[in-house]
């Protein structure tokens, strides 16, 4: 359990957890004056990967390809069960993991030399598998944006999932690609409390700002549905029926939820986390957790580790299947389709729009 710090701004997470594979640590001189330590920046450092398409082979996980433009989030989501990934890198996965992030500039050049071998097999892609693709750099940096003018020039399917309204900006390039019923987006709303979204999601998009992404790519007809990743419980669960009927009424047609994990760092983080921002809740949430993931904080196991197990699971994903009726959301079913795929000539680029 770590040591609760004074909140910092706009982070997530309060300290430099250490690395698990790093001997040397950030230690806080437990006397300094938190005044004296300048705050966290964020650094983009050049990811030089080779290739962008990872592979797994989860049960749990809808897609095997999935694509990472960027490693590391700004939106500095405390619970985020990524941050152990920055771990890999020989960064920590505490502050490191959100103010340190790792850019794959060529991302966009890779993933059109990935669709244009034989080998390659025309399938959905996750977008993004692990962080955002909408974090706040892609605002300037619109590598996002170049791998779906890619996707779209190909009409390979791609599914996204994200909590930034950024995603808005796009729709003339997901449009193109819902032509082909290629592309599927998934909004993340954790909760409709403002107060909230700003501790927990510190630089997300507020959540009237996600439901009004949603109505922006609904109008477009752009299929959308609404992700709550996670729910928190003891603290979230409460709010699914709100969160699905305002999602509803924006315009989403399909639910989905995740149960929070907390894996290896997440969970001192998470704790010290609520020790600084719910003291009297901490108990309540971390038990009810527990009593989730068979007495522990985080369970691994495929087929579990997304719901849970037990009393409150049960209970949880009954009051999500009746609230999802009486929003009438996951009424019919969608599946992305590749019969689209093509490849341009060898002579020259297809144009992104015909």
């Amino acid at each position: 359990m770590l040591d609760p710090i004074k909140p910092i701004k706009g982070r997530g997470a309060t300290q430099y957890l250490q690395n698990r594979f790093d001997q040397i640590a950030y230690v806080r001189d437990p006397d300094a004056d938190d005044s004296e330590e300048p705050l966290p920046r964020t650094q983009f450092l050049r990811d030089t990967s080779k290739s962008v398409i990872a592979r797994n082979d989860s049960p749990d996980v809808p897609h095997d390809a999935t694509l990472n433009p960027y490693r590391g989030c700004e939106h500095g989501c405390i619970y985020c069960y990524a941050r152990p990934t920055h771990e890999y890198l020989g960064f920590s996965p505490g502050l490191d993991f959100e103010t340190k992030i790792m850019v794959k500039e060529d991302a966009p050049e890779l993933l059109r030399e990935t669709f244009m071998k034989t080998s390659w097999t025309p399938q959905p892609v996750g977008l993004s598998g692990v962080t955002d693709p909408y974090q706040p750099i892609e605002r300037k940096l619109r590598l996002t944006r170049r791998c779906l003018e890619v996707f779209a020039e190909f009409r390979n399917p791609v599914s996204i999932v994200t909590k930034n309204r950024l995603i808005t900006r796009d729709i003339d390039v997901l449009s193109e690609l819902a032509r082909h019923n290629a592309v599927m987006v998934m909004v993340s709303v954790t909760t409709l409390d403002v107060s909230l979204n700003r501790i927990m999601e510190p630089r997300t998009s507020l959540p009237q700002q996600r439901l009004d992404a949603i109505a922006a790519l609904a109008n477009a007809r752009i299929p959308v549905g609404v992700l709550m990743a996670p729910i928190v419980p003891g603290l979230t669960d409460e709010e699914i029926p709100r969160v699905l009927k305002a999602a509803a009424t924006a315009g989403a047609r399909w639910a989905g939820y995740i149960a929070l994990k907390l894996p290896m760092a997440v969970a001192p983080l998470f704790e010290a986390w609520l020790t600084e921002h719910l003291p009297l809740k901490k108990e309540k949430i971390l038990n009810r957790i527990r009593s989730i993931r068979g007495g522990k904080l985080h369970d691994s196991r495929f087929g579990s580790r997304m719901r849970g197990e037990g009393f409150h699971a049960d209970h949880i994903e009954q009051f999500w299947r009746i609230s999802c009726g009486k929003a009438g959301l996951n009424q019919d079913r969608f599946e992305l389709s590749a019969s689209a795929f093509r490849r341009p000539p060898a002579n020259g680029q297809l144009a992104l729009f015909e």
